[in-house]
């Protein structure tokens, strides 16, 4: 890739396709899908003014995006601010280890501090050694677990 600059910036409507790409990758690497009108509802909702939703950033290097995060504000029990859920993270495989996955957390720990959330939490699944590596030295490791109806 060309001079190697990245660019974090936030998700726009002409990114969709480029967006579907990231996402559907991301999915697969979670051995997942979901329905069009997830992807259609998805995005719209990234792009949506609802504090409810949620938040997106792409990375784009050189010209090209490869990477995505994908966060929220809500509430907690145990604080009077909101918090900040990162949802979802990805990065092209040829991009990993060039410091994408890296950017898009800071990106989110700014957004998150610039709206006067404290927290900042992620879930990944235990397979996910490569990324963990990051995590573990941007993140502290909690021991709780992932229970699901």
């Amino acid at each position: 890739m060309g001079q190697n600059t990245l660019v974090i910036r936030e998700l726009r409507a002409e990114d969709r396709a480029d967006w579907a790409r990231l996402w559907t990758d991301y999915l697969t690497f979670y051995e997942s899908t979901v329905p069009a009108e997830v992807y259609d509802s998805s995005f719209a909702r990234l792009l949506g003014d609802d504090p409810q939703d949620y938040c997106g950033f792409l990375a784009v290097l050189d010209g090209k995006p490869v990477g995505l995060v994908h966060y929220l504000f809500h509430r907690h029990g145990w604080k009077i601010e909101n918090v900040c859920y990162l949802q979802d993270l990805y990065a092209d495989p040829e991009v990993r280890g060039m410091g994408v996955g890296r950017k898009l957390i800071e990106a989110v720990y700014a957004a998150a501090d610039a709206a006067g959330a404290p927290t900042v939490y992620w879930m990944t699944q235990d397979f996910n050694t490569e990324a963990r590596k990051l995590y573990d030295r941007i993140g502290t490791l909690t021991p709780f677990i992932k229970y699901q109806r």
